[in-house]
């Protein structure tokens, strides 16, 4: 077993960055135009034409980084940018979520709009924007003005999730593509300054950890109705769907835990009070109910059991600080409804850990920091290639030799280094 580096130093978290990026860079860049978006777990590359949205902007995340902490070159920001905005945007107005690229041509094979996909369009222009990519700023306008134009619902503060080509909205509304864009427009918020990215950024949170939340017990539900009430059974039989899942996901109470203590910081006395308990509550809830006690990690997802109702409409939720219950509603008896372990998962509550221990002094956030870091070092750090494996059965075994299919270019962990070092007051080197 290799011996855990103390994570809580900003040094060994550089080194886990660029273990990470040393996976990707040498084989990722396309010259033809993006990125590969397919590794095994030596690093081949098994798909090279298909391009997933999700992928494609990950990817400028993963350079900027690079760019921000270690100097990587900024013309590999553009490159990956250039892909997105050049030959994933449509005539419509919309971006593609998939296309064959081959012999520098892309045929659009899902054209398909997602709030999901702008708010990662977003993220990568944010994040070239402060990289000093031409144009990226830009591309932060025009992104939240078509996010506006076509997903945002003001009766209900959130956005809608789906779009055909031509901009038909679906009856699907879920609150993962609103999570993201909550993350989107802080970094828009902090790539321009601009305060109705912010404002924007504290609806969404508001919409979702606190009247949405209050419909499902006080945690997150993931699915909803065009009105906005629980679909209690969407996708309840499906696995596949990466993007949707089913169940109160693990991972996602952690990454709000996350994005509500950004916020908490970066609107300083103007804070609301509950986003701090309720950040607490989110977290602590995913420990109780998340966490494997055989085999350690966390799992993917768990669910009421059928006795359980929901409360009544309008009841509220009370989150607390602690091992804190579901809120005002009736307490269920939560079942692991997917006992799989998935990289994000152990990543975005490790950093959700780390935001809670400097914002609240609780060192049992620490411990928790601490004993996500020891199991994923051992489980899904790969310290032979590098990057993290995606995913593990509920015994820490490997089910796939498919280190970073479309979606993953481990921005989560990377990302989850970045925003624990973000935690910690660390700043990048100075820029000339």
């Amino acid at each position: 077993m290799i011996p855990v580096p103390d994570m809580r130093q900003p040094a060994a978290l550089w080194a886990h960055m660029r273990h990470t990026l040393d996976f990707y860079a040498p084989r990722a860049r396309d010259e033809t135009g993006g990125c590969f978006q397919f590794f095994k777990d030596d690093g081949t590359i098994y798909d090279r034409r298909t391009r997933h949205l999700v992928s494609s902007t990950r990817f400028v995340f993963n350079h900027a980084l690079a760019w921000r902490w270690f100097g990587g070159p900024v013309h590999d920001v553009a490159h990956a940018l250039a892909f997105v905005n050049q030959v994933h945007a449509q005539p419509q107005g919309g971006y593609a979520w998939v296309l064959d690229w081959h012999d520098g041509r892309a045929t659009v094979l899902d054209g398909a709009n997602h709030c999901y996909g702008l708010a990662f369009v977003l993220l990568a222009n944010s994040h070239a924007t402060e990289a000093g990519v031409p144009g990226a700023r830009e591309g932060i306008a025009a992104t939240f003005e078509l996010m506006e134009q076509h997903f945002w619902e003001p009766a209900h503060g959130l956005y809608a999730d789906e779009a055909t080509p031509d901009w038909g909205i679906g009856p699907y509304r879920g609150q993962n593509a609103n999570m993201h864009a909550c993350e989107a427009m802080l970094a828009a918020h902090a790539a321009t300054g601009e305060s109705r990215y912010l404002d924007r950024a504290l609806t969404l949170a508001t919409s979702i950890a606190q009247r949405q939340a209050a419909l499902a017990g006080g945690l997150v539900w993931e699915h909803y109705n065009t009105d906005w009430t629980p679909d209690w059974d969407y996708n309840r039989d499906d696995k596949t769907n990466i993007f949707r899942p089913w169940g109160f996901q693990t991972g996602h109470l952690t990454e709000w835990a996350k994005l509500l203590l950004m916020l908490d910081r970066r609107l300083g006395a103007a804070a609301p009070g509950w986003l701090v308990p309720t950040a607490r509550h989110f977290f602590d809830t995913a420990m109780q109910r998340g966490w494997d006690g055989v085999h350690g990690g966390l799992v993917y997802g768990f669910a009421p059991d059928e006795s359980w109702r929901p409360p009544p409409a309008g009841t509220q939720s009370s989150p607390r600080g602690g091992h804190a219950g579901l809120g005002s509603g009736p307490a269920p008896d939560m079942k692991v409804c997917d006992a799989d372990k998935y990289f994000w998962v152990q990543a975005e509550s490790l950093a959700a850990a780390a935001w809670l221990a400097v914002r609240t002094g609780d060192d049992a956030y620490w411990a928790w920091y601490d004993r996500l870091w020891a199991y994923a070092w051992q489980h899904f750090v790969d310290h032979e290639h590098g990057a993290w494996y995606r995913i593990l059965a509920p015994d820490n075994s490997k089910v796939t030799d498919e280190k970073s299919p479309a979606g993953k270019t481990d921005y989560h962990t990377m990302g989850a280094c970045q925003d624990v070092l973000a935690a910690l007051r660390v700043q990048p080197p100075a820029r000339s």
